[in-house]
């Protein structure tokens, strides 16, 4: 990759972050300071960006619980909105095509809904990142998100498929027993390829080989074929290992995809005015989410928190305008102008994820007019039945926190996850855990509240924003026990105590303590082994 490309990338991306938006931001803008440069990305950059936006379907394959497509929320929500979306924008822009504004004019209707179709998607890539950096994925705004945007996917590639003219090969009719006859070799390398480098090879191997080349093959999108072997992976024990495995090389990927978004062509005042139209009307397509959500019995926190991460264009907006040139369906200009207007709801859209609780709170009650009566079934209010001791994120070390403080105090211990296989997993082995969002600031106040007299919270989610969120909204309800918080690296130890945390702990640091300590015990001849649970 030119050192140019990669010193601009790295520049523009650092400064973005030290304003707390994230690096992304930077990497797009890099892409039109190229692009003003002269520079041009090339068939390398092109590649980067596909094996990066290959390998994020792939990752969210990983996640995925199938059954949650079958909610309604899901795909009824992703269907209704799409369908209201192409019809209301579709009709906007053949209004402006016979009034002859610039690059609408040669707009006839088919053409304009084509352009409202590419505008209904909302982009998977920054929900993911925006979720994956708050460490929300598993929640409940966050798996309906994806939610969405999988069907979305699904939308988009059938789009492809059929407007390219090119149907899938006689062979394709077998891909569901060629997976199912795959799945247990699959699983036996998978178990087989350790802990390292194999791992991170075998990952790539399922996306990029089996999925995307094996689908293409028979002439399927490739990028179907990785999204569904990460689904056929999903059950894996170590599809979470995987998924973090391969998180830095996808990351590293996706910074081409932001780039070539920049580089894909030089913007004139007229498309620039033109994206700036389409960027004002993204909060109909984001209030539009909010009212199906709300009416699909979520509560408003989460159907503000959803629509924020969804209220933006879509790098599939991109791929619709590109088939659409290329078949002449479409003047090229589009790509630059959806390429503009996408970029500018990134840049709009990140400060506003960033501050979703701040905004949550200051507009609560005119949000909450929108509930329905009834909430949804994993939606619903926390019952704690008096629990003193509160542990928060249930994963390896807060399900090690939880074992041993209930020892010590039983049945007043409880354990608070906001992701729903987790909280059933432990309930399973006899665990008190309950589902709920440590980040939500009505969580709280029905969790717990100051007279119930409790005595300690262990911060132990895997984001330090998370854990960070959840120490204000603890100080702000005036919580009368003690926080003690997990953090990664020292200067987030240090934020946490600034945030009003009693005790911060650097978990690398304590892990190496506890190993320590029990060697010492060895050398002793006082090691007692312990029970795995």
């Amino acid at each position: 990759m030119d050192p140019l490309l990669i010193s601009v990338a790295f520049i523009l991306g650092y400064l973005v972050r030290q304003v707390g938006l994230p690096p992304l931001v930077g990497f797009l803008a890099a892409g039109f300071v190229l692009n003003a440069l002269g520079f041009e990305g090339g068939e390398t950059l092109q590649t980067f960006a596909d094996l990066g936006v290959t390998l994020l379907l792939f990752s969210i394959g990983l996640k995925l619980d199938l059954k949650s497509l079958a909610k309604p929320e899901v795909w009824a929500g992703a269907s209704l909105h799409m369908a209201v979306t192409v019809a209301v924008f579709g009709a906007g822009v053949f209004g402006l095509s016979l009034a002859g504004l610039p690059f609408f004019a040669e707009l006839t209707l088919p053409m304009a809904i084509l352009v409202a179709f590419a505008l209904s998607f909302s982009s998977t890539v920054f929900a993911v990142k925006i979720l994956e950096e708050k460490g929300e994925m598993g929640a409940m705004h966050g798996r309906v998100s994806i939610g969405i945007l999988i069907m979305q996917d699904i939308f988009a590639v059938l789009f492809l498929t059929f407007s390219l003219g090119k149907l899938p090969s006689f062979w394709a009719i077998l891909v569901p027993f060629a997976l199912w006859g795959i799945k247990p070799i699959l699983y036996r390398l998978m178990d087989r390829s350790g802990h390292g480098e194999l791992l991170l090879l075998f990952g790539l191997f399922a996306a990029l080989v089996a999925g995307a080349g094996g689908f293409e093959l028979v002439g399927l999108k490739a990028d179907l074929g990785a999204l569904v072997l990460g689904i056929l992976l999903a059950g894996h024990a170590k599809s979470s290992e995987l998924a973090k495995t391969l998180m830095g090389f996808k990351d590293l990927l996706l910074v081409g995809f932001f780039l070539t978004i920049g580089l894909s062509g030089v913007p004139t005042m007229a498309a620039i005015g033109v994206a700036a139209l389409l960027v004002i009307v993204v909060p109909l397509k984001g209030a539009l989410f909010y009212l199906l959500l709300a009416r699909f019995k979520l509560r408003a926190r989460s159907s503000l928190l959803a629509t924020l991460s969804l209220a933006n264009y879509s790098e599939f907006g991109l791929i619709v305008a590109a088939v659409g040139a290329s078949q002449g369906w479409l003047g090229a200009e589009w790509l630059v102008i959806i390429a503009l207007a996408l970029s500018a709801t990134f840049v709009i859209g990140s400060p506003l994820n960033t501050a979703a609780d701040t905004l949550y709170v200051r507009y609560r009650e005119k949000l909450c007019r929108f509930e329905t009566d009834t909430r949804h079934p994993d939606d619903q209010p926390i019952d704690p039945s008096g629990a003193t001791i509160g542990v928060f994120g249930m994963g390896r070390i807060g399900t090690m926190a939880y074992d041993f403080l209930s020892e010590k105090y039983g049945e007043t211990v409880i354990g608070v996850d906001f992701d729903m296989q987790q909280v059933s997993a432990h309930s399973a082995v006899g665990r008190r855990v309950v589902f709920g969002d440590p980040t939500d600031p009505d969580f709280w106040s029905r969790l717990i509240l100051p007279e119930q007299k409790s005595r300690m919270v262990l911060l132990t989610m895997p984001s330090h924003q998370a854990n960070l969120a959840a120490t204000r909204h603890l100080l702000d309800i005036g919580f009368p026990g003690q926080i003690t918080a997990i953090a990664q690296f020292d200067d987030q130890v240090e934020e946490l105590r600034e945030a009003g945390a009693h005790a911060a702990f650097n978990f690398y640091n304590e892990a190496g303590l506890g190993f320590a300590e029990h060697a010492w015990e060895i050398f002793e001849g006082t090691y007692q082994p312990e029970a795995i649970s």
